[in-house]
């Protein structure tokens, strides 16, 4: 087969042209998506095949070629992106199935000293983030919105609060898979985009506790637990840093979660809230009924699997004495050679492109150490059982991973239709056109770089499937205006952090939890104020850090 060469001046000799053509597959899913409200893979599909037709007619790519594209770019969010999902997500829905998740929730009832304010930020804050780390997707909404209900906080409110306190893991959610798919998709390093993501959402993360208390309480509930939500939003953002930068990008949300409700916890042995009370009597909550007080030992149980995951990640990352663990595991990474398109697709040069060598991580990949992880707490949950209960056993934790294999069907498809998507325009010269043209703003375009984060995010509901469609885009616009292209992956990254509150998955997923169906616009209309206010401060932020503050990503 004769080889391909991308162009960014396919159409008619031009490169605007040929960017606004290639914006056809782009604006096909977001019109499909929310103008028609179609479901989100069939969105995906007619895209898929909107960009299939772009490369082949507009930009003269081999039929061939672009399907077998396609393929490659499914198969990679097959694996690992997909694996990743579902082993973070059977990680968690272990802890529900052995009972232990119960004993979690009971122990933010007494870390809380009875404040419901104090006890939605350690759940919807600090034990949401820990869920966005493990299994993202949705999950830390649902879950959490249902929690902070159950304390007597009115259904909107509740809402507004999850979405808000989602924002600051969101970057590093699901063991950093956005991250990670914007190095993948680039050929970066992911690590490096994570320690600029690390300069980036700690500046969120500072402030939104203190905003959950004016969305929960207003200037009163501000007033009476401040303290409480500078603890916990300095320790979050000062450990989102640290971990990114000196420890480990896929394990930044675990780290900074349990940090921050170490510091919380350690805070209030010194320090007594005041209004509690009173924020049940304007609110209508009623004193809670007496429990049974929990035993050490089954809070020490519930908190376990996410001490084990931060040690499992931390060997299979870190390790290096005697063995070198890192090493040995990704020795075993498999690369294999595309069909079709590898040694056929060059560039001007004539060189043949680097990205048609699909790299098969099948023992390295963060989806493996979360296998590691649920096997040991596996084991645990069989072994250390109280007069039965608590129980789990093998058998069991088979059945969780094939259900959450069903739940996260139509998830799956989706993630490897956009992921087929992004393989076709970067391949075909699409998105490259796109870079280019966008490139001829010069540095302004480091100040608007995070609002095509923001964007994806908003219409897809996964800052994952955002970095997918735009990271080849930020890296040849910020490679042509001589930015550094990490920190516009950085960029994109942060932005579709503060866009996951106006997805409409996300509203229908908090409107479903806090018994709100149907009354997703009013959600909307809270949340958006303070999604474009975060939009704001990440592009002054970006900018800056493209000009002035450069000393942050160097």
């Amino acid at each position: 087969m004769d080889t391909f060469t991308p162009s960014t001046e396919a159409v008619a000799g031009s490169t605007a042209l040929s960017a606004l053509v290639s914006t056809i597959p782009l604006l096909t899913f977001f019109i499909l998506l929310i103008g028609l409200r179609l479901r989100t893979h069939t969105a995906a599909a007619l895209s898929l095949l909107a960009a299939l037709l772009v490369a082949m007619i507009g930009f003269g790519m081999p039929i061939a070629l672009a399907l077998m594209s396609a393929t490659q770019g499914a198969a990679f969010g097959a694996f690992p992106i997909v694996y990743i999902i579902v082993g973070a997500l059977w990680f968690y829905e272990l802890t529900v199935r052995s009972g232990r998740f119960e004993d979690l929730r009971l122990t933010f009832d007494r870390i809380g000293g009875g404040d419901v304010r104090i006890q939605a930020i350690l759940i919807a804050f600090c034990f949401g983030g820990l869920l966005e780390a493990l299994a993202g997707f949705g999950a830390p909404v649902a879950i959490t919105a249902t929690m902070i209900l159950a304390l007597g906080v009115k259904p909107l409110r509740a809402a507004v609060a999850v979405l808000l306190a989602n924002t600051a893991p969101v970057a590093f959610g699901a063991v950093a898979i956005p991250i990670t798919t914007a190095g993948a998709l680039t050929g970066e390093d992911p690590a490096v985009i994570g320690a600029i993501v690390g300069h980036q959402a700690p500046f969120l993360a500072l402030v939104v506790p203190t905003i959950l208390l004016w969305v929960l309480d207003g200037w009163k509930g501000v007033k009476d637990v401040w303290p409480v939500a500078i603890v916990a939003g300095i320790s979050f953002a000062a450990a989102q840093w640290w971990s990114s930068n000196h420890f480990s990008y896929e394990l930044t949300d675990v780290v900074a979660c349990l940090v921050s409700l170490g510091a919380v916890v350690l805070f209030l042995q010194v320090w007594k809230p005041r209004g509690a009370a009173g924020y049940r009597q304007r609110n209508g909550i009623e004193e809670p009924e007496p429990s049974a007080r929990l035993k050490p030992g089954r809070v020490w149980m519930a908190i376990l699997p996410y001490l084990v995951v931060v040690a499992v990640f931390g060997i299979g990352k870190l390790w290096t004495l005697g063995i070198d663990i890192p090493a040995l595991l990704a020795s075993t990474d498999l690369k294999l050679h595309w069909p079709v398109t590898d040694g056929a697709i060059v560039n001007a040069a004539g060189e043949p492109i680097s990205g048609t060598v699909y790299k098969l991580t099948w023992l390295s990949s963060p989806g493996t150490l979360l296998v590691i992880a649920g096997l040991i707490m596996t084991l645990v949950y069989t072994v250390f059982t109280e007069n039965g209960r608590y129980r789990l056993g093998f058998g069991a934790a088979l059945d969780v991973a094939g259900a959450c294999l069903y739940r996260m069907r139509w998830s799956a498809l989706t993630i490897m239709l956009v992921l087929a998507l992004a393989y076709v325009m970067n391949f075909s010269g699409q998105t490259i056109a796109i870079g280019t043209f966008l490139a001829s703003l010069g540095g302004i375009f480091a100040f608007l770089s995070p609002t095509l984060g923001w964007v994806g995010t908003a219409v897809t509901g996964s800052d994952t499937s955002a970095n997918a469609l735009f990271s080849n885009l930020q890296h040849t616009a910020a490679t042509n205006a001589g930015l550094d292209p990490n920190l516009l992956l950085a960029a994109n990254t942060s932005g579709g952090v503060v866009g996951k509150m106006i997805s409409p998955q996300s509203l229908t997923i908090a409107a479903t939890a806090v018994k709100l169906e149907g009354q997703e616009s009013e959600i909307f209309k809270k949340v958006l104020p303070w999604s474009l206010g975060f939009l704001l401060v990440v592009c002054t932020l970006v900018y800056l850090q493209s000009t002035v503050l450069s000393w942050m990503v160097g």
